[in-house]
């Protein structure tokens, strides 16, 4: 491991309050003794850890600003590193140059995520807790904050060790019989290796199931607003939205481009796009947008199409139906604010939820926020149970239960334990993967550069 020492500002790159340039490594306390002088002239090189000092922070003899200096010792700090936070007041200007004067003292400039991998590889935390810091700090809701906390404080990773022990267990068993097939060993049955691995394969599911239930809420899902021109989609995206994110007007095709935007909706993430009225048309122009809401249409995980209520369905409606046929969808009868003329049992026929609601009026947000999440099944999730936190951890639990079903399928089948062995050690190393205790460099490196410098 690099132990150079490393600086950055852990703060967001915006005007506030306070302001804080972290600095970690073996030098960190001298570096920070360079550019901060307390008012008593204690030096932070002396400190015992666990000390704020207040003072202000000089570079070529000139003062930039007053600071509280917060110190650490290793290993008793984030990174298990000595560590000093200068603590300032929060304009761009002023943390930039603290920041300076901190590289031109002898620090070099961290990298994205560079402080949490140090913690991760001083054994402060495992490599799913450590995942946990930016899902925590992404969070947009309580129960997403709440299940990164959960793995943060290593739930996950404890439920993950148990399974892994219980396998391993097994493993060691097997392994002792083929390598000393003449000693006296207890003896293990094809009942207990099933009831073990399928115990190990259920738990792991259960977690599978879990992260896609709660991924509305911890990651946020692709939502598409789709329908033919003037049925009320801008209208229904500024509702959800909450202020005038796409022009209105009673036009027929005034939105000609995908329009996006993230919202809460409840507990729930919608990543969302209110696009072109889709409808067969002569105009080059319109036919662009129409373009780009089919395409847009067709990656979507979750389908908002949207009818004119007070008129009867039309052709561009059924061309609209039928290309959400294999998505995830809910129809919205909007403009319930106007007598009814569509024929809503049809619209029933083809879609998971139907909402009737009335955009215009704000009526009906309610009934459509139910309807997504139960479509989605977030009233399933639990952000007190072990969470997973991104698509690696999920991959790596989905390879270890089909190792765990090869070994199942084994034993049933009367392969030879030297075999089943060799599966069981895959579903392993696929867990350890995840905790990080066998993961490569390569995705460690590639976990924490998805980080924000400063964290």
């Amino acid at each position: 491991m690099n132990n150079s020492t490393i600086a950055a500002v852990a703060t967001p790159n915006a005007p506030g309050g306070i302001g804080i340039i972290r600095i970690s490594g073996d030098d960190a306390l001298t570096i920070a003794d360079k550019i901060f002088v307390s008012v008593r002239n204690e030096k932070l090189c002396d400190s015992k850890g666990y000390r704020a000092y207040f003072g202000n922070v000089v570079s070529n003899g000139e003062t930039i600003d007053e600071a509280v200096c917060l110190v650490f010792r290793a290993p008793h700090s984030y990174t298990g590193e000595n560590t000093v936070e200068i603590n300032c007041h929060g304009g761009l200007f002023v943390t930039k140059q603290i920041l300076r004067a901190a590289l031109e003292a002898g620090a070099k400039p961290a990298e994205p995520g560079e402080f949490t991998k140090r913690a991760f590889l001083n054994g402060k935390m495992d490599l799913a807790s450590s995942e946990s810091v930016m899902a925590l700090i992404s969070a947009s809701g309580k129960q997403a904050a709440d299940a990164a906390l959960n793995t943060l404080e290593g739930n996950l990773s404890k439920e993950i060790k148990s399974y892994c022990d219980k396998i391993t267990g097994v493993c060691a068993t097997l392994a002792a019989w083929v390598d000393y097939p003449d000693d006296e060993i207890d003896e293990i049955t094809t009942d207990e290796m099933l009831q073990t691995f399928k115990e190990a394969k259920s738990g792991l599911e259960g977690i599978i199931r879990r992260y896609d239930c709660g991924r509305a809420i911890t990651d946020g899902v692709d939502a598409v607003i789709v329908g033919k021109p003037n049925v009320g989609k801008s209208t229904i995206m500024n509702m959800l939205t909450g202020f005038e994110r796409s022009i209105v007007t009673d036009i027929a095709g005034t939105t000609r481009d995908v329009v996006e935007e993230k919202i809460i909706l409840g507990d729930i993430i919608l990543k969302v796009a209110d696009t072109a009225g889709i409808h067969e048309t002569d105009n080059t122009v319109e036919n662009i947008g129409v373009d780009l809401a089919t395409k847009r249409l067709e990656r979507a995980e979750l389908v908002l199409s949207v009818f004119d209520s007070s008129n009867p369905l039309t052709q561009d409606d059924m061309q609209i139906i039928s290309k959400c046929s294999d998505k995830k969808k809910i129809a919205i009868l909007n403009k319930t604010d106007l007598p009814m003329q569509i024929d809503k049992a049809e619209i029933e026929k083809h879609f998971d939820k139907v909402v009737a609601l009335s955009a215009k009026n704000g009526d009906g947000r309610d009934d459509l926020e139910k309807a997504v999440a139960d479509l989605l099944s977030t009233n399933e999730f639990d952000p007190s149970a072990a969470c997973l936190t991104g698509e690696r951890q999920r991959n790596c639990c989905q390879r270890a239960t089909e190792h765990l079903n090869e070994c199942i399928d084994a034993l049933t089948m009367g392969v030879t334990l030297d075999a089943v062995n060799v599966c069981a050690d895959c579903a392993i190393d696929a867990l350890l993967e995840l905790t990080g205790e066998k993961a490569s460099s390569a995705v460690v490196d590639e976990v924490f550069s998805r980080f924000c410098v400063g964290k």
